[in-house]
């Protein structure tokens, strides 16, 4: 199973399986389950095996104070194959405490990436994915690391406009390896963005990002952790669409589309990096 839809008109929940084993999720049983009345997304199921699967913050969620997102505000093909996204309004996040199911915590190393959108984006805190805190609270520098993609000029001077990818590591989202601004950074402006991080916990990170649709990967930063943050203090729950400190008590002010993402336990080398990348392009986002 890949997420499960709640619908409006009874409160009845499905979930949504694939049209083949490790295949495209089939969007004909949404829409015939969806159809004259709306849906949306309660449940990310994990596919690692660890039970990590992420519940909307929120009452009958994992609790707080946000909803959960439309299942069907965003429709697109994939090499031929229609599916939907995770279509994140201000509002809307995901969250799981995978502290004791696999989750590396305090200074495991572990990489991540996400395919996202460069032009569903916002300036709001905070559209990440990846490491955060199972108090929901901001308990200090190291206890996230995730990615941040967003418009979001957290320590100011930057040039442009973004999106940019960045690393949140609580306390700010870092361009690079300081709160000054990296200039090897750049915007991601496509339709379909693929965003990189990875972190060995004790000394160094990097951040790299790619249109999802062609090309390589560009490495944003490969280098030094922010002073402050060696080693890193990681606990291990996962965060989707929102920051750290959201939303046991108040609400997610980000926007931004979540299509497919990984965690894994590890400093992924550049070679798996590539081929990951290699893999999200053939797949063919936006293909019909």
């Amino acid at each position: 199973h890949l997420y499960q839809v709640k619908r409006a008109s009874d409160q009845s929940l499905k979930d949504i399986v694939p049209l083949s084993e490790g295949g495209f999720a089939n969007a004909t049983i949404q829409d015939e389950f969806c159809t004259g009345t709306t849906c949306v997304i309660t449940i990310i199921y994990d596919q690692s095996g660890h039970g990590n699967d992420l519940a909307f913050q929120g009452p009958g969620g994992a609790g707080g104070r946000d909803t959960a997102a439309s299942a069907t505000a965003e429709s697109l093909t994939i090499n031929g194959n229609k599916v939907y996204s995770l279509y994140i309004k201000p509002g809307n996040s995901y969250w799981k405490d995978g502290s004791k199911s696999g989750v590396p915590i305090g200074s495991a190393p572990e990489g991540m990436y996400m395919v996202t959108s460069g032009t569903h984006v916002n300036n709001g805190c905070c559209f990440d994915y990846g490491n955060s805190e199972t108090t929901r609270t901001a308990n200090g520098a190291g206890h996230m690391d995730a990615i941040n993609f967003s418009t979001s000029c957290w320590f100011g001077n930057c040039s442009g406009y973004g999106p940019w990818v960045q690393a949140d590591l609580e306390y700010g989202l870092f361009p690079g390896g300081s709160t000054a601004w990296n200039p090897n950074q750049r915007a991601f402006n496509n339709k379909y963005v693929t965003a990189m991080l990875k972190n060995d916990g004790l000394k160094m990170f990097a951040l790299k990002g790619a249109d999802a649709q062609s090309g390589y990967l560009t490495t944003l930063w490969n280098g030094l952790l922010p002073r402050g943050y060696s080693p890193m203090r990681k606990e291990g729950a996962i965060v989707l669409g929102s920051g750290g400190d959201c939303c046991a008590h108040n609400n997610n002010l980000s926007e931004g589309t979540f299509y497919e993402g990984a965690m894994v336990v590890g400093y992924p080398s550049d070679t798996t990096e590539n081929d990951v990348q290699a893999n999200i392009v053939e797949a063919g986002y936006g293909k019909r």
